[in-house]
């Protein structure tokens, strides 16, 4: 027996966490039905967009036994308009409650739903409709002119449409409008056949569920990844996956107080990591969930974990960095904070500690992929940490340490504690597999069941383990996942370019962040200026190079590959 198969880390978990879980059977949607049940009047959504003298604040509220209703208004409103079982609806909206009914309605319906970040361009969102083979989006006003041109060649029949000032009251909803519309969040979408309103299609449709028939082992989400080509690639998540990690983290968490949790839900639900830990343990655990669309906005975030007494803060580094460093902090009472789960990227050991002095709460780093729904390991809470590490695997978890390469039989053999491999996955929130792409799924994923993440790491002698470097040449910048050939295919785009490469360099806000280097064509001329500019036409904001180093060549093999490890490297030695 291996010691990953002795399971160390056991012994190591908080007192209280089981080594297993049982999944209860429960799928994904009859969680809101299960806490309106429990906590009928008890807030479900808090909109919160800012805070005016007087003690004034621009919010909205939704309880659960609501936002059941809406939920299943919705469900009923899309079997109505043509929306059948198993069918692809895609929802690019930020945080905002149309984002929680959207989610539970669709899958109430029988859908799988296509996460989409509101980011994307026309090229990207082209990709992941036809990809997806989605039949409905649903979107604010200010997307409409982007999913217009992207929809040629897709399945897209249906354009739902919402705007962030929907769930307001006279006159917040007024002046927000304006806001927005400033913004351009916010404009006048053209009838037509299939374009619909968000609020109507609630209003107009009766809360009787459409009939289905779903198991566990039933695709609930296509969440897009990088591929190793460079387009995206959606993982596909059943019911089993999305519910067992919510009992992990359920698991994980011994002072979870049900029904009495206040959630802040900044980080994005369109992310993997904010579905998970944000939106959905919120409404599973009956907490009440604040949503607010713009993580971005410290002044009220710091605000929102004040005034609102926050007990739980999912999020990223680059966040707790900002609320730290603020200026306001100080001034500040953070102390109901409890716990917060960081993810993403590497959370520096200084930002922990500074988080934790100011909000007596506790900040443990975690580690998951889109493939494992995400959450695999993570620091206990309350019992023993260690500095830098991702932490333990979580209940029903299996993690080992394998060869980079095969041996001769094909077999990856496990390395002995402290040494450097790749790190492997094994549980029931691993993925079924890829859309459409079987030969990437068994590349990925074993005969046993074994997820190689492409991530290199080491366990230590208590089941402790550390991420090292990455095998693959994934850029993960403020938690974004960016395929460097995705970025290099729209540099080659450009008229100017002969040859590109993008690396992720290290950032001490990001983490990492993207950088080109570029070999233009013989007699033309460029400045970082230009490029940027053509990217963003191209590219979301967070894929865009924010660094351009211009070469008269690049480090390329013998065959002639370009070697993007060497400029890694070189890049290194720069920072030391």
């Amino acid at each position: 027996m291996s010691i990953y198969e002795q399971k160390p880390w056991v012994q190591k978990y908080e007192s209280g966490v089981p080594e297993t879980i049982e999944y209860s059977g429960q799928l994904t949607h009859e969680m809101l039905d299960a806490s309106a049940q429990t906590y009928a009047n008890h807030i479900a959504t808090r909109l919160l967009l800012a805070y005016l003298p007087l003690g004034i604040s621009v919010q909205a509220t939704q309880t659960y036994s609501a936002l059941k209703e809406s939920a299943d208004r919705f469900a009923s409103a899309l079997r109505r308009i043509g929306l059948q079982q198993g069918d692809r609806i895609a929802i690019m909206l930020p945080n905002i409650p149309q984002q929680v009914i959207a989610f539970f309605g669709a899958l109430k319906a029988g859908c799988v739903i296509v996460n989409t970040n509101p980011t994307y361009t026309p090229r990207e969102l082209g990709h992941l409709l036809e990809d997806s083979g989605a039949s409905a989006i649903v979107i604010l006003s200010g997307f409409y002119e982007r999913v217009a041109q992207a929809k040629d060649g897709t399945d897209l029949r249906h354009i739902i449409v919402t705007d962030v000032p929907e769930p307001l009251g006279f006159p917040f909803n007024k002046l927000v409008e304006k806001q927005v519309r400033r913004g351009g969040q916010m404009t006048d979408v053209p009838d037509g056949p299939g374009i619909w309103s968000f609020d109507n299609l609630i209003q107009t449709s009766p809360p009787h569920l459409p009939s289905i028939d779903v198991g566990p082992d039933d695709v609930v989400i296509f969440q897009y990844t990088g591929g190793t080509t460079g387009t995206p690639k959606a993982a596909m998540l059943t019911h089993r996956n999305l519910m067992s990690n919510i009992q992990q983290l359920e698991a994980w968490y011994q002072t979870l107080q049900y029904g009495g949790e206040k959630m802040l839900g900044a980080i994005p639900f369109f992310h993997v990591y904010g579905m998970t830990v944000a939106m959905l343990f919120a409404i599973f655990s009956g907490a009440e969930l604040i949503v607010t669309p713009d993580p971005r906005k410290t002044d009220l975030i710091l605000e929102i974990l004040q005034r609102e007494k926050v007990t739980m803060y999912p999020g990223i580094p680059t966040m707790y960095t900002a609320i730290i460093n603020h200026p306001k902090v100080t001034e500040s009472d953070l102390r109901s904070i409890k716990a917060c789960l960081s993810g993403g990227m590497a959370l520096p050991v200084e930002i922990q500690r500074r988080f934790e002095q100011i909000t007596g709460g506790k900040l443990v780093e975690g580690y998951g992929l889109t493939e494992t729904a995400p959450v695999a390991c993570a620091n206990p809470v309350n019992g023993m940490r260690k500095e830098g590490s991702i932490g333990f695997p979580v209940s029903s978890t299996e993690v080992a340490i394998v060869t980079l390469e095969p041996n001769a039989e094909g077999k990856f053999e496990t390395v002995p504690p402290g040494e450097e491999g790749e790190l492997i996955i094994r549980g029931p929130q691993v993925m079924k597999g890829y859309w459409q792409r079987p030969e990437e799924t068994s590349a990925s994923i074993n005969e046993d069941g074994w997820f190689h993440t492409g991530d290199i790491a080491r366990m230590d002698e208590d089941g402790c383990f550390y991420i090292v470097d990455r095998k693959k040449d994934l850029i993960i910048a403020s938690g974004y996942n960016i395929v460097p050939r995705e970025v290099e295919e729209v540099l080659y785009m450009h008229e100017k370019v002969l040859e590109a490469a993008v690396v992720g360099v290290p950032d001490a806000v990001r983490g990492e962040t993207v950088k080109a280097y570029i070999v233009l064509k013989e007699g033309q001329s460029s400045a970082q200026d230009e490029i940027t500019a053509f990217c963003r036409q191209n590219l979301a904001p967070y894929k865009v190079p924010r660094l351009v180093e211009f070469r008269s060549e690049l480090p390329k093999s013998q065959v002639g590959k370009i070697l993007r490890r060497v400029l890694v490297e070189e890049e290194k030695q720069k920072q030391a």
